[in-house]
């Protein structure tokens, strides 16, 4: 990590694109990056393997070298903390996920988890 500020240049679209660094086209060795920045912060770019988006960015930025996250970790704690029975009961009670169709019960677990993954749906609370 670099903590001084580079001049950054990039543009891009779905096609093609340039990500330029204190002047110097550095395109061919990075495949992604991100660019956030913090109200009264300076940019921050971030240079990993990534899809390429359409943006298009002129100033400073703070440039962090990063790789992708793994998201095995967090699946793994997140599934920890899941209580079996209480998967299975929601499951059964998600009338909308259960139509009869092969391997119902798996597929409502599953979407059961995306959606508690994701904060859209609550477990119920018993007791």
């Amino acid at each position: 990590m670099d903590d001084q500020a580079h001049w950054a240049r990039i543009t891009a679209d779905h096609a093609d694109g340039t990500v330029e660094l204190d002047g110097r086209d550095i395109s061919s060795q990075v495949s992604g990056y991100d660019l956030r920045q913090r109200a009264g912060q300076p940019a921050e770019l971030v240079l990993f393997l990534s899809p390429r988006v359409k943006d298009e960015f002129d100033g400073l930025a703070r440039v962090v070298v990063g790789v992708p996250l793994d998201p095995g970790p967090a699946a793994a704690a997140f599934l920890s903390a899941i209580d079996a029975a209480e998967l299975e009961r929601n499951a059964l009670s998600r009338y909308d996920l259960l139509d009869g169709g092969p391997h119902e019960m798996t597929r409502a677990m599953l979407r059961l988890l995306q959606d508690w993954a994701s904060g859209l749906w609550q477990p119920e609370v018993t007791g």
